[in-house]
């Protein structure tokens, strides 16, 4: 099928699934199929609440490998070696980046079935199917009823909810529902003032905080005639 060779034939067997589609691994609880015995053991963990990879520095579990480095790559490391080719920003992931770069190019490459609409994100593409279309199923919040297209959005909600605050500063003891909550938390201990008052110039941290004082400059800029 595709000149591929293996030592073993057991793995021939396993890798012409791949041609076959052939999943003979079915999950008791759910029906869903696999390939593969360990993808299998992987997803039950899903059912058991299973989480064996646990981060070295911060103590978070997680049910699989790539989701435990994954969190590392993200929270824990500074390092951005993908470089947009338009704009001086760095990322982390080749992921991040090409979903950066459509902002520049306009490039929409998620396109629906039943209209002429196309989007630059799939998450985007799912809601979109759902609410326009009907299409899929709403992952809906057990606590507040309150829905969603992605698995990953009910996820960070559901940690709201349940008041579930995984990571921490390593700074101080504060501790967050998200990795996006930490790091904006983290510049204030770096010192980072990366947003600007357009009346004044005076920089700060945090964009709420520059909102209310851009409305209190404004006015007394105002109040004084200037």
């Amino acid at each position: 099928m595709c000149d591929k060779a293996f030592s073993q034939s057991g793995s021939v067997t396993s890798h012409m699934r791949v041609h076959t589609g052939d999943k003979p691994h079915i999950c008791q609880m759910c029906d869903k199929a696999f390939s593969k015995s360990g993808h299998l053991t992987t997803h039950m963990r899903v059912h058991t609440g299973d989480k064996p990879c646990k981060c070295s520095m911060c103590h978070r579990s997680f049910n699989h490998y790539s989701n435990l480095q994954t969190h590392k790559r993200y929270v824990h490391s500074n390092r951005r070696p993908y470089h947009c080719p338009y704009c001086e920003k760095l990322f982390k992931t080749n992921t991040v980046l090409q979903r950066h770069v459509r902002i520049h190019t306009g490039a929409k490459p998620y396109s629906c079935r039943h209209c002429s609409q196309r989007f630059t994100q799939s998450g985007q593409l799912k809601t979109h199917l759902l609410k326009s279309h009907n299409e899929g199923t709403w992952l809906t919040c057990h606590i507040c009823q309150k829905k969603f297209s992605e698995s990953g959005d009910l996820k960070r909600h559901l940690l709201r909810d349940e008041g579930v605050k995984p990571y921490v500063c390593s700074e101080c003891p504060k501790r967050f529902c998200t990795a996006a909550e930490l790091k904006s938390h983290q510049l204030i201990h770096l010192g980072y003032k990366r947003f600007c008052c357009g009346s004044c110039g005076k920089y700060f941290s945090r964009i709420y905080t520059v909102k209310s004082h851009f409305r209190r400059c404004s006015d007394k800029l105002g109040f004084n005639g200037v």
